[in-house]
């Protein structure tokens, strides 16, 4: 049997707290609001209203640097605190600078599912002495538990992988009385491959880096914000007819 252990310390502190304020400001404008240090936010989950929201975003920071996307946090809205979990980070693709957050609005008595990452733990005696090669297929698990039962992570001993060819799946996991592995079974979870020699022949073109311009930055940005706002009614195409008329010069007689 594989040995795996679910760690559930998250931080010193038991409960994550954020102060966070009703939103009016939607689309391109959130940008103002970016400017003077606020991340705006959606708060959504089953028989809950979404409300769009803002946050501090050094609080933000702060509190998702411990509770990531494990922890329930409760968000202070209107003198109620609400528990959710922290659902989507958009960065900047330049400055990684948070540009938007959703909150997943949870019941503190009803068991939720949510991905869960996993950690390598321990030395594969497959790598370390007969040059096999460490092959992870996932980052994380889909785990079923109530909120506060929720694994900050799952760590995997990999120390039981000895020989090349050796692998761990789900099912290889031992169970929880806290909460259950949803994934099929027989999903890999990380293998051991044989080392490959990588061809000595030199390359004949070198793929040339991607530049994200400061341009693209920019649109990104507003891309994030756009999402926010109503959908435009696209503009409607002409007709390959009209097209065609337009583009037929007339003919001399």
């Amino acid at each position: 049997m594989v040995s795996t252990k679910a760690s559930t310390k998250k931080a010193s502190q038991s409960k994550f707290q954020l102060e966070v304020a009703p939103r009016t400001i939607l689309g391109k404008k959130v940008r103002k609001l970016r400017y003077e240090g606020k991340v705006p936010a959606n708060i959504y989950g089953p028989e809950f209203k979404s409300q769009a929201v803002t946050i501090d975003h050094i609080a933000f920071n702060r509190v998702y640097r411990a509770a990531e996307e494990t922890g329930v946090v409760y968000l202070r809205l209107n003198s109620k605190d609400l528990p959710v979990l922290i659902k989507s980070v958009q960065r900047h693709p330049v400055t990684n600078k948070v540009l938007h957050v959703d909150f997943r609005k949870i019941d503190l008595t009803q068991k939720i599912e949510t991905e869960v990452p996993i950690k390598l733990v321990g030395e594969s005696p497959a790598v370390v002495q007969k040059g096999g090669v460490l092959n992870t297929q996932v980052d994380g698990l889909l785990v079923e538990a109530l909120p506060s039962d929720i694994p900050h992570e799952i760590e995997i001993d990999i120390s039981k992988l000895q020989e090349i060819g050796s692998e761990i799946k789900v099912a290889d996991l031992p169970k929880s009385d806290k909460f259950v592995v949803k994934d099929e079974p027989e999903k890999l979870i990380v293998s051991i491959i044989e080392h490959k020699e990588e061809s000595l022949a030199p390359e004949t073109a070198v793929a040339e880096p991607e530049v994200i311009t400061e341009k693209e930055a920019e649109e990104a940005e507003a891309e994030a914000a756009e999402a926010e706002a109503p959908a435009e009614e696209a503009p409607k195409e002409e007709k390959p007819q009209q097209e065609a008329a337009k583009a037929e010069k007339p003919k001399k007689e």
